[in-house]
């Protein structure tokens, strides 16, 4: 795998026609790994002389906010120098010139912002729904598995299993470890072919690591934020609101409140951060367990807008229905009030009405400045109202495109999984699912002892 990526970056100072294997725009590990797996076997393959390149779907400079994949590359001696990053690549100006081909992994629908590129697509594999409407004409391979990288392991092992390399076998086991949960039946995220791929990889290379082991360290530099800045805390595990003009950032960070307000320059951060991204306010829930393996949960409110400031911890306080039972925690800063967090059953995602009703009710009471016209407000309620209807992740997501399709196999929730069609694994869905886990624990414990 690593002499296949030195060839892949010396091709792009060539001009000529490029395979590019694209990732979706969240870049999780699964996407990264698909791509990467995927290129290298179809560059392995190919009885031509094109050339594949695999091309992760964000700015280089977001990489260390994916803790697991820094860690996974680290563990298996891939360098990030020779990654190819979607900064780093012009795939509008390759495709104008007609020297593009795309194919499309763990993942099948382009953003807006990509439509141009619809026409480069030649292939689709992904493990999501499928959008009838939105999905390209070409070839599609979906199947709804835990992992998009079984999938490409599949291909590869069906296809020329003798090309695999250790390098490749580690990526691909590790991530499909990761994203079935370590294949825990309770959970139900891994399927048969999940199970059966695993198994296959582990009889291939002996000397993988043991799937505890791979699924701890990987979870454990998923929620590491040592070494982050500020703003790659915030941005790390984002959402964003929107009601009539006004922008929240919600964000999870994963340290305790006081180390949080402590950091250094902290307040001129959370200001430029706010004033970077047009951010009205900023709410920041931070999560830990604490010495008995229970969840903490804190909140911190930062908005240099008084009236608005008070309008959010106002209906953050008073809320009934869920009660957060919040304690105001000590704050030297000014323009943010902080909270301890009583009722830890809260969770962000239970949290987002609330901010979303605190809009509404502030934008209700603000007079409307003489002389603006009542069509031009119409017309940014109904802007803002669109792009408020679905929450958007902060990363590198168009903030007018609607989220990724979802991950679908019984992803950790508090609901149904059928209920909002199929949601995708994410980092604090994974904590989610460890607290309950912790706090039933602990009930069974306390009863038995009873």
């Amino acid at each position: 795998m690593e002499d296949y990526l030195q060839g892949c970056r010396a091709a792009l100072q060539e001009s000529q026609p490029l395979h590019v294997v694209l990732g979706n725009e969240a870049c999780d590990l699964d996407s990264m790994v698909s791509a990467l797996a995927l290129a290298f076997y179809l560059a392995k393959t190919t009885e031509t002389k094109d050339v594949f390149v695999p091309v992760l779907n964000i700015k280089r400079s977001e990489l260390p906010l994916r803790g697991d994949s820094v860690f996974l590359l680290q563990e298996i001696h891939i360098p990030e120098s020779l990654l190819i990053f979607r900064d780093e690549i012009d795939l509008h100006t390759l495709h104008q010139a007609g020297q593009l081909t795309l194919i499309l992994v763990d993942h099948h629908v382009l953003p807006r912002s990509d439509a141009a590129l619809e026409a480069a697509v030649a292939e689709v594999l992904d493990h999501r729904p499928i959008e009838q409407k939105r999905c390209p004409p070409c070839p599609v391979s979906v199947e709804l598995v835990g992992s998009c990288a079984t999938l490409v392991t599949e291909r590869i092992l069906q296809g020329a299993p003798e090309i695999l390399d250790r390098q490749t076998a580690a990526l691909l086991h590790a991530t499909i470890i990761l994203d079935c949960v370590n294949m825990d039946l309770k959970i139900g995220k891994a399927t048969p072919k999940d199970k059966k791929y695993v198994e296959k990889l582990e009889a291939l290379f002996t000397d993988l690591p043991e799937r505890n082991d791979i699924f701890d360290s990987l979870q454990k530099a998923k929620f590491d934020v040592s070494g982050l800045t500020t703003e790659q805390m915030l941005r790390k595990d984002q959402k964003t609101i929107f009601r009539q003009g006004i922008k929240v950032a919600i964000s999870a960070i994963y340290m305790d409140l006081e180390a949080f307000l402590q950091r250094s320059g902290l307040l001129a951060d959370l200001h430029a951060f706010c004033q970077a991204h047009s951010y009205d306010a900023l709410v920041a829930m931070t999560i830990f367990f604490n010495a008995h393996n229970e969840p903490v949960r804190q909140l911190a409110v930062f908005c240099p807008h008084a009236a608005l400031r008070t309008t959010i911890c106002g209906a953050l306080e008073q809320s009934h229905s869920p009660a957060l039972k919040l304690t105001p925690a000590p704050s030297t800063h000014p323009n943010l009030q902080a909270y301890l967090q009583g009722n830890t059953q809260v969770s962000r995602k239970k949290l987002l009405p609330l901010l979303q009703e605190a809009l509404s009710a502030y934008f209700d009471s603000m007079t409307i400045p003489s002389g603006h016209p009542e069509a031009a407000r119409e017309q940014v309620d109904k802007e803002s109202d669109r792009a408020g209807t679905s929450l958007i992740p902060g990363l590198s997501q168009d903030e007018e495109e609607p989220p990724l399709p979802p991950t679908p196999m019984n992803s950790l929730v508090d609901e149904c999984p059928l209920d909002q069609g199929l949601p995708k694994l994410s980092a604090e869905a994974i904590f989610e699912k460890c607290s309950q886990i912790s706090l039933s624990q602990s009930t069974a414990a306390f009863l038995s002892k009873k």
